[in-house]
């Protein structure tokens, strides 16, 4: 029987990235100083992040049988990842991810979610063994709502643990978030999901969605570091780390995945989130999603 400390309920995508100045006018031509082609999706990389952060890692994935297709299932096996609930797809296309990056570092993205789009709950029943005996199930919104919300109710039956990244942002249900463990949603993020609309209301809008279920709320600050919400205490926040940033892609997957890695060794959340709040700060000293995840050894060593 495959066995896991980490499941991820993944959604997988092409990277294409072009570099530009700054953000596109609509109907505007920019040339692109450089071009790339590289893994992603933002379960995928929270799941490379998890394992290069030492746990053991499975999939539960949608892809297409095209050469994107293996290129993730490529990746997955250098990356020591079960595959053993990945379907591939004859006839349909992988997802793709067209990436701009700025000058500064900042991204915009559009993704296309191609066979992931048809990962379901008989994808999670037929993988329940699998949820029945790991730590923790971590899933994103780029993968079908019915999907982790099976995954998660097999999961919370077993006792493990659940973490969902909420992007891209999409209204939350009230079932599903009490289904979660950890919500790790960036500022905009937790802004949307909670319906809020004016600056200076993040402990606002985390209140309000631990009254709706959640167990706690971690939110991401980007440069400034995160900041953690649970019910009847006060907030906990970590300070961002001074890096010198190539570029953001996939920051917040990092942080995720070894957020999770974390919570499956035992770690306590709070000290979970210092690892997780350095794996994200490294993310962004290199270029793009998988190149910037580092390994288990670099974040302890950052830690000191």
């Amino acid at each position: 029987m495959t066995v896991a400390d980490v499941v991820c309920v993944a959604s997988w995508n092409a990277d294409l990235i072009s570099k530009v100045a700054r953000p596109i006018a609509r109907g505007e031509t920019l040339m692109a100083g450089d071009f790339s082609i590289s893994p992603g999706g933002k379960g995928s990389n929270a799941a490379v992040a998890a394992a290069r952060q030492g746990a053991r890692v499975a999939l539960l994935a949608r892809i297409g049988d095209d050469d994107f297709g293996r290129m993730g299932m490529d990746l997955w096996h250098a990356e020591g990842i079960n595959t053993t609930h990945v379907e591939q797809v004859a006839g349909e296309r992988s997802g793709v991810a067209q990436i701009l990056v700025y000058e500064d570092g900042d991204n915009s993205i559009a993704v296309y979610p191609g066979a992931g789009s048809g990962l379901g709950a008989r994808h999670a029943q037929a993988a329940a063994a699998l949820l029945a005996g790991c730590r923790v199930v971590m899933a994103s919104c780029e993968v079908p709502a019915e999907a982790t919300l099976q995954a998660f109710q097999l999961a919370r039956a077993a006792g493990a643990l659940t973490v969902l990244n909420p992007a891209p942002a999409r209204p939350l249900g009230d079932e599903m978030l009490a289904l979660v463990d950890v919500l790790t949603p960036n500022e905009s993020e937790l802004l949307l999901l909670a319906g809020e609309t004016h600056a200076g209301s993040t402990d606002q809008a985390a209140a309000r969605l631990l009254e709706r279920g959640a167990r706690a709320v971690l939110v991401t600050l980007g440069a400034a570091g995160c900041r953690l919400y649970q019910a009847s205490q006060a907030p906990q926040s970590i300070p961002g780390r001074p890096m010198a940033v190539r570029d953001t892609i996939g920051a917040g997957d990092t942080f995720t995945g070894a957020l999770a890695a974390a919570l499956a060794r035992g770690e306590a959340l709070p000290a979970a989130m210092q690892w997780a709040n350095a794996a994200a700060a490294l993310s962004v000293t290199r270029h793009g999603a998988i190149d910037g995840i580092p390994q288990l050894a670099d974040v302890a060593a950052l830690l000191g």
